[in-house]
């Protein structure tokens, strides 16, 4: 047993924070909250000091598996060098005080088996297996003047490219085998490209991808599996289409107008903007190796992804938190705080990044909340995450406690 004592509580959600509580540890979980002290001899007792105690991070948008920034690239590597990629990024990310992430496109079964038997250390893992794109869609990785003789025989024969990240398929019959394919593998849910993206050259970024009777097909096999459905989509056009279609979720959402954002909020839909990684191909992207069409379509969108979060924000827009970091922008993950903060207050970011999140990823009272019976994933921050969101944002450097499953990954309060 281990005993968290003169704590102050965020407890994922509440404006206030509790005083001087006492969580209790047991076989993984939060066993107790109180106000009494735990007389126990054999317990391990930690004293915050008034520190604030509070969930671990969850950061809803990743993908262990982009080792590269130019997706052309990345698909003509061993398998071998993305998976110790992986492993060194989801270490990193534990360390920043995230104990769990949710990869959307690319992480598979062997990557969650690897964490969960320790073979490496990282947070809890949601995955989607592999995306799914149309034919020359968002997560086709092959440059539009790339011609190989195998293009013409999958053509024919009906079959489906699969990458690193994605898996491209058309039409409503081989999208509903491959959803169940990817759900038989340990998938917690489908992602899909509503449109065209960034790092991938061969699509415009406004263009719209699958057609409507694809995403039908998607949200009905979803909801057949009792899992939910996500969509990739940057213009309005593409956002409000997905919505109307009854898709649950939307990734990035960078060009929404104040109308779609509303009908968000109406439908209960949740939208993961990803700020971190647009400023970051920006800032970096070009010395990387990131693509001319990639960086022609990244300054459609990066003058007005900040200011688009207020109509999700008036709206009131389930948002979550997710960062979207590929290749070797990895490093900026906690700068997604800063970047947010010209609109959303510190609560809500702690909000987002802790309960929201863990709704989202359908995980709700079990993760991202400090309450009994949660996953005891605990983070004792050295101040107060409500008046400075930059004690999250400094890489750990601000996190006494880290602990993921009961265990502690960092302690300097023992």
């Amino acid at each position: 047993m281990i005993v968290f004592t003169n704590a102050r509580i965020f407890d994922g959600s509440s404006k206030d924070l509790a005083e001087g509580k006492s969580v209790v540890i047991a076989d993984g979980k939060i066993a107790d909250i109180s106000d009494a002290p735990v007389d126990d001899p054999a317990a391990t007792i930690i004293d915050c000091g008034g520190r604030v105690l509070m969930p671990g991070m969850i950061d809803a948008h990743i993908h262990a598996y982009f080792q590269d920034v130019n997706m052309n690239r990345l698909q003509r590597l061993p398998a071998t060098m993305y998976a110790h990629h992986a492993a060194n990024i989801l270490h990193d990310m534990l360390d920043r005080g995230f104990t769990s992430v949710r990869d959307t496109g690319g992480a598979d079964f062997g990557l969650w088996l690897a964490i969960d038997q320790r073979l490496i250390t990282a947070p809890r893992l949601y995955y989607c297996e592999k995306a799914l794109s149309q034919t020359g869609g968002h997560i086709d990785m092959r440059h539009h003047l790339d011609y190989s003789p195998q293009d013409n025989e999958a053509v024919m024969c009906g079959c489906c490219f699969t990458n690193p990240l994605g898996v491209i398929v058309d039409g409503v019959d081989a999208v509903r085998r491959v959803i169940r394919e990817q759900l038989r593998r340990g998938a917690s849910f489908i992602k899909f490209c509503g449109s065209g993206g960034v790092s991938s050259v061969s699509d415009p970024l406004d263009g719209i991808q699958f057609s409507r009777d694809e995403v039908r097909a998607i949200v009905e096999e979803v909801e057949n599996h009792h899992v939910y459905c996500t969509a990739h989509v940057h213009p309005d056009q593409g956002i409000k289409r997905v919505i109307e279609l009854g898709v649950h979720g939307v990734e990035h959402g960078t060009l929404i107008e104040a109308d779609t954002a509303n009908m968000a909020a109406d439908k209960g839909t949740f939208i993961v903007p990803t700020l971190a990684v647009i400023f970051g191909m920006a800032d970096e992207g070009e010395e990387m190796g990131l693509p001319a069409e990639s960086l022609a379509k990244l300054e459609l969108i990066a003058d007005q992804a900040i200011d688009r979060l207020n109509h999700m924000k008036r709206a009131g827009v389930r948002v979550g938190f997710g960062t979207d970091l590929i290749g070797a922008l990895h490093p900026r993950q906690c700068t997604e705080f800063a970047l947010r903060s010209s609109v959303f207050s510190n609560l809500e970011l702690l909000n987002q990044v802790t309960g929201m999140n863990a709704d989202i990823v359908g995980q709700k009272d079990k993760i991202g909340v400090i309450k009994p019976g949660a996953l005891a994933d605990i983070l004792v921050v050295d101040g107060n995450p409500m008046e400075d969101i930059d004690l999250l944002a400094r890489d750990g450097a601000g996190l006494s406690v880290i602990m993921k499953d009961g265990e502690f990954h960092k302690n300097l309060l023992s």
